[in-house]
């Protein structure tokens, strides 16, 4: 009798353990990839995890990428591996590997850099799209957007003194001269997306008036070039230079800590453009790299990218930081991204014949 009353509650906490199954993930998680149902493809096919890993070339500093992988992970038990190079030699291992990806996800690159390579990428629409701002949607297929970022100018308070600095206009004061920091457009994404600026806020939107200013400029930077993005806003952090042309996020980590700078964002105009992430073609991972694209692009991780890490939010419903200025406030203005993307060598030795040239 005991035996047979023994039986039957091993079976009740059987079933009872079958009956409560897995629990319903709460808005904004991200379900692990050995999570209750398997996913399907577009096919309805089946996906896999390969290794229950997941391969990531990025090219954002490390202090970008840490804590959204690790948050990542520790909402997924998905271990990730960080490749993180230049976004021109990793878009060469990309290439290179396209018979046998060893990567899974791309994180980065400017949209001038990324949108030529677009065949290298898996189409995929993020579970968030419904929440992504209009202009930040994916219409191309494989390019998800996750940050807005403008180009700015960060301003030294402590060095400025009485110049006044309001755009790229107040750049060719001789007091300034020597004193901006900027980068080699053909070495910095920052530098040449400043570069397009630069073309249409001067040229009143036809780059091809815009390379008189350049040619000025140039005089004014005094045979000063710098050779990488970070060079521009640790310079000017620094107090080794008054004024840096750089991404907003470059400065406003400084800004956010109470450092001595300030943000300007040009009177004559201002282009902000998104980041993208991709999944990389045929990746072996490929569940797990869209697992990842809908947590980039969920509410919790674009609330990490604003409260900490300096960036606006690519949805509606994450607004950007406080000591940012609001995109209405500024004078937005818009390139021609197919004819961008053409000119992008010419543009970039034009720039270099002219500053060699000084």
């Amino acid at each position: 009798m005991k035996r047979l009353i023994s039986i039957c509650l091993i079976l009740g906490l059987i079933m009872g353990l079958v009956g409560c199954g897995s629990p319903k993930p709460t808005e904004g998680e991200v379900i692990p990839s050995d999570a209750t149902d398997a996913k399907t493809g577009e096919d309805g096919s089946e996906l896999t995890s390969a290794t229950g890993d997941l391969v990531i070339y990025c090219p954002h500093p490390l202090e970008f990428i840490n804590p959204l992988v690790s948050e990542f992970e520790s909402q997924t038990d998905i271990k990730v591996e960080v490749i993180a190079a230049g976004t021109g030699e990793l878009l060469k291992r990309v290439e290179s590997e396209q018979a046998n990806p060893l990567g899974d996800i791309f994180w980065g690159g400017s949209l001038s850099t990324m949108e030529p390579q677009m065949t290298l990428f898996e189409n995929y629409q993020s579970a968030n799209e419904e929440f992504v701002q209009e202009s930040m949607k994916n219409v191309e297929g494989p390019l998800t957007r996750f940050t807005d970022i403008p180009s700015v100018l960060m301003i030294n308070t402590d060095l400025i003194g009485d110049i006044e600095i309001n755009g790229y206009e107040d750049l060719l004061n001789p007091a300034l001269k020597g004193k901006i920091a900027h980068c080699d457009p053909s070495k910095s994404s920052s530098s040449y997306e400043h570069l397009i600026n630069i073309l249409y806020a001067m040229g009143d939107g036809d780059p091809d008036k815009g390379w008189d200013y350049v040619d000025k400029f140039c005089e004014n930077l005094d045979g000063k070039l710098l050779s990488g993005s970070s060079a521009v806003y640790k310079g000017v952090a620094d107090g080794e230079y008054v004024v840096g042309l750089t991404f907003e996020e470059g400065g406003a980590k400084y800004v956010a800590d109470g450092a001595p700078v300030k943000l300007v964002y040009m009177e004559e105009g201002v282009i902000s453009k998104p980041d993208g992430v991709y999944i990389i073609k045929n990746a072996q991972n490929m569940q797990n790299a869209k697992i990842f694209i809908d947590f980039i692009t969920s509410k919790d991780a674009q609330t990490i990218i604003v409260e900490q890490l300096n960036r606006r939010s690519v949805r509606t419903d994450v607004p950007a930081p406080s000591y940012m200025t609001q995109k209405e406030d500024m004078n937005i203005i818009f390139d021609n991204q197919e004819l961008v993307v053409s000119k992008k060598e010419e543009w970039i030795t034009k720039f270099n014949d002219i500053f060699t040239s000084k």
